[in-house]
């Protein structure tokens, strides 16, 4: 099947499904599935990470489609996410996964000034965790023990664009010194000659020195948990787009080199690329954000390696399509077999970003994205 039709073959499954879906969850905010139905994290599950997920798969809906049911739900996720705003032991490094593809979408499609407000004080508080000696942003909150006051995680490369965006909307720009800032510390200690990223790196919050790096969500201290390698794709090659420094788009690009050189022959995904030969546990959301980093970069280079990045995103997405996509109507999910980390008595389940970071793919490709990031 060429390309072209095999695109527009699957945005047509994905619109077809989604209005199903979007029906039967309209007031939820989704997380994972229980026999095959979304579950909710809303009410006491508001400050949970992924809960920006969902309203942005509404606003790539609308975008894609018109239909303003999507509207309806994109706003309702995005007022639920109220609550959170007003607790700040539930504000961290992931204000970015929140806010970016809920209210700065909101206000990128429709100037809406009320979230504008909302994008600004997740700005604000995600600014508030820079720290000065180490010139990092902290990653979690603790219990007041400072325990983890210096650790930082590979997946807060994600969340700087809500700070771009906080700069590029008021013009000032002390949001992008933090997040360049950050970018840079996360450049320097967590990419590995290789060009393999490490998860968690903890400084000292007094000093700044590098103290040393955890294994985290993946098989261990200096393996290769999947997940994070895309983030650091994606997450570095969203750097170059807000600043046009290259020094980003060449990490953008030792990253995905990285991933393309480990994908193994079948084209799916596992947990952890250094996971023991024995383990079959596999992340196809890990295979949606990669293909979304790699899409990114084909758009800001030219020609060979251009052409390079698009392709592999393309084999990346029609294995998931042929091998690891729900298509079943009267269930909620899309993509099957995510997993949220390697030591977890839970593997390979649907889980909200992994259908996210597969619409939007999609939508480059077909050219109907809303751009979030």
């Amino acid at each position: 099947m060429e390309e072209k039709q095999w695109i527009e073959d699957v945005a047509e499954k994905i619109r077809h499904k989604m209005i199903l879906v979007a029906c039967r969850n309209r007031h939820n905010i989704p997380y994972s599935t229980l026999n095959g139905r979304f579950d909710d994290c809303s009410g006491e599950k508001i400050t949970w990470w992924t809960n920006g997920f969902w309203g942005g798969m509404m606003w790539q809906m609308y975008q894609a489609t018109g239909n303003e049911l999507y509207h309806e739900i994109a706003v309702e996720n995005e007022k639920m996410l109220d609550a959170n705003l007003m607790m700040a032991g539930g504000l961290n490094h992931d204000n970015g996964f929140k806010w970016l593809p809920t209210s700065v979408a909101n206000y990128r499609k429709t100037g809406n000034e009320e979230s504008c407000n909302r994008g600004m004080l997740a700005a604000d508080n995600l600014a508030g965790r820079f720290n000065l000696a180490g010139a990092f942003i902290r990653a979690w909150n603790d219990a007041g023990d400072g325990k983890k006051a210096g650790w930082v995680i590979i997946d807060s490369m994600m969340n700087l664009p809500l700070l771009y965006w906080a700069s590029e909307t008021t013009h000032d720009p002390r949001y992008r010194q933090i997040a360049e800032r950050h970018a840079d510390k996360v450049q320097e200690y967590f990419i590995r000659p290789d060009g393999s990223a490490c998860h968690i790196v903890e400084f000292d919050p007094e000093t700044g020195a590098f103290m040393k790096s955890h294994g985290g969500q993946g098989y261990g201290e200096g393996s290769a948990w999947t997940r994070g390698q895309a983030w650091a794709v994606y997450g570095f090659v969203l750097s170059y787009l807000h600043t046009n420094r290259k020094s980003y788009l060449e990490t953008a690009k030792h990253t995905a080199d990285y991933f393309i050189e480990n994908i193994p022959e079948s084209g799916l995904i596992p947990v952890d690329f250094r996971q023991p030969g024995t383990c079959t546990w596999e992340d196809s959301s890990a295979a949606a954000i990669a293909a979304c980093g790699f899409l990114q970069l084909a758009q800001v280079l030219k020609d060979k390696e251009a052409l390079k990045y698009h392709r592999e995103a393309v084999r990346l997405l029609k294995i998931l399509d042929k091998k690891r996509c729900n298509w079943k109507e009267e269930e909620d999910n899309l993509l099957e077999k995510c997993t949220a980390k390697y030591h977890s008595d839970r593997h390979e389940f649907a889980i909200i970003y992994g259908d996210y970071y597969f619409i939007e793919a999609i939508w480059k490709l077909t050219g109907q994205e809303l751009f979030i990031w």
